[in-house]
């Protein structure tokens, strides 16, 4: 149980033969995560207002339901949700500004705590390679502390930071994917 298996996946060779789509793929997602990081306070509005039409359409899902489901069972529970799904979609939709900026303060609370826990708890369980958990721990804490120390006015860019970085991260793994596929 203790021991890792080398698991071999076989990647189809249409996939293999198309490498060049997931290279430009990567590429994209790669140059829109720079812009996404150069314009952080917008795409931190354009976040929010997406976040915002989801729960919208959430919450209209959750009446569909709720109506389907009628006095069968958990029609107050897909009501309640309903509820909570608008209320949620009007605030970020309507202020999407002061809807970072509560986001913003969660992550950064998140970020704190998780750290902290994961610095500290580390040498307690002494995991193996519990020092790069402590390290996470630590950048973790730090992070967070710093959103905090800025909020509320880090409230106007870190989600838009976060969104850019997430993209340029997510496209570099295509690229590093489609190029080893180009070289298999």
């Amino acid at each position: 149980m203790g021991e890792v298996q080398d698991l071999a996946v076989q990647v189809p060779r249409e996939v293999s033969q198309h490498w060049g789509w997931l290279l430009a793929f990567g590429i994209g997602l790669v140059i829109l995560g720079i812009v996404a990081v150069g314009r952080s306070v917008a795409t931190t509005v354009v976040s929010m207002l997406f976040f915002g039409w989801l729960l919208a359409m959430a919450s209209g899902i959750e009446i569909v339901q709720a109506i389907m489901v009628g006095r069968w069972a958990g029609f107050l529970l897909h009501l309640l949700a309903a509820i909570l799904y608008g209320v949620a979609a009007f605030i970020l939709i309507s202020r999407p500004l002061k809807g970072a900026e509560v986001i913003t303060l969660f992550m950064g609370a998140f970020f704190m705590i998780g750290g902290l826990f994961e610095l500290l708890g580390a040498p307690l369980v002494q995991l193996p390679g519990w020092g790069w958990h402590a390290v996470d721990g630590a950048i973790s804490l730090v992070l967070g502390l710093l959103i905090l120390a800025q909020w509320p006015a880090s409230g106007l860019w870190v989600v838009g930071l976060f969104v850019g970085i997430r993209l340029i991260t997510f496209g570099a793994t295509w690229i590093a994917i489609a190029l080893s596929l180009r070289m298999g």
